[in-house]
């Protein structure tokens, strides 16, 4: 990355977004975890901005709220600017410059909102070319074969950009023309502020063009320049829905690559999504069909997939996870999850430990090496080192009004089909007998059975279910049972031996 740092960025965010057809404003869609505004701000902060401003304008309530969530989190906050009933994008960065100090020098570079593959690395090399060149004012151009409704960047006999013309006001000769204008920018500061002032809303839009800017600066004896874009990727702006996908796709096949690079297996990166937050170590393996969404962190040496997703969580390293779902929970190293668990905030599983097949856990605290591998509900407890809870366990922890804690000590074994009913504690070394229910406390070295005294009635079934195919195969397997007892009974029938005369 070039060491040039902009004197600050201005990312345009006001317009409305009508081709979403949402409630949501465009620049608050999200892909690869998070906002199409938070990415344009990510490159602003990688660029080492030394000031950023956010142009609103449209849903103004949400996107401020969005920009202040964002600022709690941040060292350098954002500044906010309101573009005013003037429309155009030169009007949006008016607003924006007005913001910021007057006496302001150096490079301005603006952005747009919904631009969310733009890079840090492109914004500070805008910025050192703008400098080395000393331009009045630079423009990311690209190639396209196709250049559809984008402005287009007329150059003159020297190479230099003469002006940029909308596809609306353009002749035919122009529409021709297959480099496009980004509509990311760097301007020297002074140079941006006196030549807005010149600029008018006389085309066929209405609007205060922040295009104009280039050929009044031309007209004042500046130079404007190029910085032609090779990667079209990062110039592509979210209209729709369909582009939003298009950008989402790109963006998760980049962060894929760069953990394969890093030393990550991923199997399938076709179906494999993974949130530009998430850290993963080398020689893990990422299996078909895993989401890695917000902060998750994954250690080296893991397994993760197929058919997981894990949201802001912490996976140690050797960890093994298969077709299961957690949130906010901690995976300790070695540990294994799944298949079809579902691990709700605050699980902690120690290193070693196991959450089997078809276990949901929820602020459960589980130790070192212990164990709750089959058809359990944990909630709200601590389970100690090597303890094992038996399948079919619930720990009962809500009685209607409040939430009560269990606690299982230490290589403590809770039998099959139990229900620990919360706030209860059974110690370390102790047993729980299988179908119990435990309301009390279970002292060190004591098995405790809470059940009925098994009770068996005959001729129930003739009873209460005569006619039945359940009579019927009662019926039978009776006589089967008599005709078994009577042949012990009896014995095999006798032979007459050879020497007894008949």
């Amino acid at each position: 990355m070039s060491d040039a740092r902009p004197a600050a960025v201005i990312v345009l965010a006001a317009g409305e977004g009508t081709r979403m057809k949402s409630k949501t404003p465009k620049v608050l869609h999200r892909i690869g975890g998070d906002t199409l505004l938070g990415h344009a701000l990510r490159a602003a902060k990688g660029a080492d901005a030394a000031s950023t401003v956010v142009v609103i304008r449209h849903q103004r309530e949400r996107v401020a709220a969005f920009i202040d969530e964002r600022n709690a989190e941040a060292n350098a906050p954002v500044l906010v600017a309101d573009q005013d009933e003037v429309k155009g994008t030169g009007r949006a960065a008016e607003c924006g410059l007005s913001a910021l100090p007057a006496d302001l020098t150096g490079t301005v570079v603006v952005t747009m909102g919904d631009v969310p593959l733009l890079t840090a690395e492109t914004v500070s090399e805008l910025t050192a070319r703008h400098e080395h060149a000393g331009a009045a004012v630079t423009v990311i151009t690209s190639v396209l074969e196709n250049p559809k409704s984008y402005g287009r960047v007329i150059r003159d006999a020297d190479g230099d950009v003469e002006r940029i013309v909308e596809v609306k006001d353009a002749t035919e000769s122009e529409r021709a023309v297959r480099e496009i204008n980004s509509g990311i920018y760097a301007f020297d500061a002074a140079v941006l502020r006196r030549e807005l002032a010149n600029v008018g809303t006389d085309n066929a839009q209405g609007e205060k063009y922040l295009t104009d800017v280039l050929a009044l600066a031309r007209a004042a004896g500046g130079r404007v320049s190029a910085h032609v874009l090779d990667d079209l990727w990062q110039t592509e702006g979210v209209n729709d829905r369909a582009q939003l996908a298009d950008l989402g796709r790109e963006l998760n096949a980049r962060t894929c690559r760069r953990h394969m690079q890093a030393g990550v297996t991923i199997v399938d990166p076709a179906t494999t999504w993974i949130d530009v937050d998430v850290s993963i170590g080398a020689d893990t393996t990422i299996l078909p069909g895993t989401q890695l969404l917000g902060a998750t962190s994954i250690g080296e040496d893991a397994v993760i997939g197929p058919e997981v997703t894990l949201t802001d969580c912490e996976v140690g390293d050797g960890a093994s996870i298969k077709r299961a779902e957690a949130h906010l929970a901690v995976i300790g190293a070695g540990a294994t999850v799944g298949p079809y668990s579902y691990l709700r905030p605050g699980t902690e599983l120690g290193a070693k430990g196991k959450i089997g097949g078809f276990v949901e856990t929820k602020n459960a605290r589980i130790g070192e090496g212990a164990k709750v591998p089959h058809l359990t509900y944990c909630g709200d407890a601590v389970i100690g080192e090597g303890a094992n809870i038996g399948a079919g366990t619930i720990f009962a922890n809500y009685d209607g009004v409040t939430k009560g804690r269990t606690n299982v000590g230490r290589h403590s074994f809770v039998g099959s089909n139990s229900v620990l009913v919360a706030p209860v504690d059974i110690a370390d070394g102790a047993y729980v007998a299988a179908g119990s229910a435990i309301t009390s406390a279970v002292d060190p070295g004591q098995i405790a059975i809470a059940r009925g005294q098994q009770r068996n009635v005959d001729g129930w079934v003739d009873r209460r279910r005569a006619g039945t195919a359940t009579a019927d195969a009662a019926h039978a397997a009776a006589q089967t049972a008599r005709a078994d007892r009577s042949a012990d009974q009896t014995g095999p029938a006798s032979t007459p031996s050879p020497n007894t005369p008949s």
